[in-house]
C-alpha cells in the first residue's frame, strides 16, 4: 500500500492542479476536504471562472472518473440517474445507467433544472445510491457531486431549496481573477492555447484516497474546539438577521471539514483556526435571513463574519495520546 503522507499528496495535487488552473487554491483544498469526507460541493461564480474545469481538473489528478451533465429546465430525473431501455433484437429491458454512476459528477447550472429534476440527485448525494423503477443500485466509492451554479442571473433558474442545499458541506466561491493572476493566464493561453484538463496526470487512486479517509478516524479534535463549533452553529441560530439557523448536520460537516483540513496540512490534531477558515463555506449556504435583513442588503457572509467577531476561539489547544503522551501527560499547543 502506498504510504505517502496525506499533506505530500495535497501538495502534489495542488502542483499538478496548477498546471492549468491560476490561483484558486482554496477551492482545490475544498474540494479535497469535501472527498475524504464523502461530502459534496456547491461551486459558484459568475460565468467564466473556469468552475467546470476546477473540477474537471480535480477530478483527473485524483484519478478519478468523471461525468458532466448539463443541467437545463427541460431535463428529466431519468436522465441523471438513468433508466432501463427495451431492446427489441433480445426482447428484454436492458439498464441504462446515467451519467451520476461516476466518481466525480459535475453538476453544471444546477439552478437551471427543476426542483423534481434537482430532487433527483438528492438520494444519490444522501445515500449514496440511486433507485431506478424499484432497483436500488449502489455509486461509485468515492462519490463526490461538484454543481455549479451562477449567483448574478436569476431568469429561468430555480432557487436550489434549503433541503438541498444542506446537503451540500461546503459552498465554495470563485472570485474574478486579479490582475497579476490573469496577467498569468494571458501569457499560458497565449503560449498554449489548447490548454486544458487532459494535461493533468492523476498523482493518486481511488484506493490511496480511501486509504486517507480512514486516517481520518486518529485526527484528535480537543473538547474546547467542540465547543467552538458548537457555540458557532448556536449563534448561528440565535443572529438577528437570522431567521432560520443550522442544523446539527451543519456542526458534523464543520467538524468533519477542519479534521480534513488538519490532516490535509499535516497535522493530527484540529486547532480553532481549522474552524474558523472554513466557517464561511461551511455555515454560510445554509443560513435563510430575515426579509428585513435581506432588504438591508445583509448577506450570509456578512453574518458568518460577525459570527467570528462575536464567538471567542479557544486560546489553546490541549494535545494527549496523539503526541504519545501518557493520560496525565499533557502539553499545550499555541494556535497557527
Amino acid at each position: 500500500m502506498n504510504t505517502r503522507d496525506p499533506a505530500e499528496f495535497y501538495s502534489e495535487l495542488q502542483s499538478e492542479v496548477g498546471r492549468v488552473l491560476v490561483g484558486n487554491t482554496d477551492v482545490v483544498e475544498g474540494l479535497a476536504i469535501a472527498l475524504l469526507t464523502r461530502s459534496h460541493v456547491l461551486l459558484e461564480g459568475v460565468p467564466g471562472v473556469a468552475k467546470t474545469t476546477v473540477a474537471n481538473l480535480f477530478a483527473r489528478a485524483s484519478g478519478l472518473d468523471v461525468n458532466r451533465i448539463q443541467m437545463t429546465p427541460d431535463i428529466l430525473p431519468a436522465d441523471i440517474t438513468g433508466t432501463h431501455i427495451y431492446r427489441e433484437a433480445t426482447g428484454e429491458f436492458e439498464l441504462h445507467r446515467g451519467p451520476v454512476f461516476a466518481n466525480v459528477l459535475i453538476a453544471d447550472e444546477i439552478n437551471r433544472a427543476t426542483p423534481k429534476s434537482q430532487s433527483a440527485l438528492l438520494e444519490a448525494m444522501q445515500e449514496r445510491s440511486v433507485t431506478i423503477e424499484g432497483d436500488t443500485l449502489e455509486l461509485p466509492d468515492p462519490f463526490l457531486v461538484v454543481a455549479t451554479q451562477n449567483p448574478i442571473e436569476m431568469v429561468g433558474t430555480f432557487e436550489l431549496p434549503e433541503a438541498q442545499r444542506d446537503r451540500f458541506q461546503q459552498r465554495l466561491v470563485m472570485d474574478l481573477p486579479e490582475r497579476d493572476e490573469e496577467r498569468q493566464i494571458l501569457d499560458e493561453f497565449d503560449e498554449q492555447p489548447t490548454l486544458g484538463p487532459e494535461v493533468v496526470e492523476a498523482i493518486t487512486s481511488p484506493d490511496e484516497l480511501r486509504s486517507y479517509r480512514e486516517r481520518l478516524d486518529d485526527v484528535y479534535v480537543a473538547p474546547p474546539v467542540k465547543e467552538y463549533v458548537l457555540d458557532l452553529i448556536a449563534a448561528s441560530r440565535d443572529h438577528p438577521d437570522v431567521r432560520h439557523g443550522t442544523s446539527p448536520r451543519a456542526s458534523l460537516a464543520l467538524l468533519n471539514a477542519s479534521k480534513a483540513r488538519a490532516l490535509l496540512r499535516d497535522r493530527s490534531y484540529v486547532i480553532p483556526d481549522d474552524v474558523k477558515g472554513l466557517a464561511h463555506q461551511v455555515i454560510a449556504h445554509r443560513l435563510i435571513l430575515h426579509t428585513d435583513a435581506e432588504l438591508s442588503e445583509a448577506t450570509e457572509s456578512d453574518v458568518v463574519a460577525d459570527l467570528l467577531e462575536r464567538v471567542d476561539p479557544p486560546g489553546s489547544v490541549s494535545l494527549d495520546r496523539h503526541n504519545g503522551l501518557d493520560a496525565g501527560e499533557r502539553v499545550v499547543e499555541p494556535m497557527e
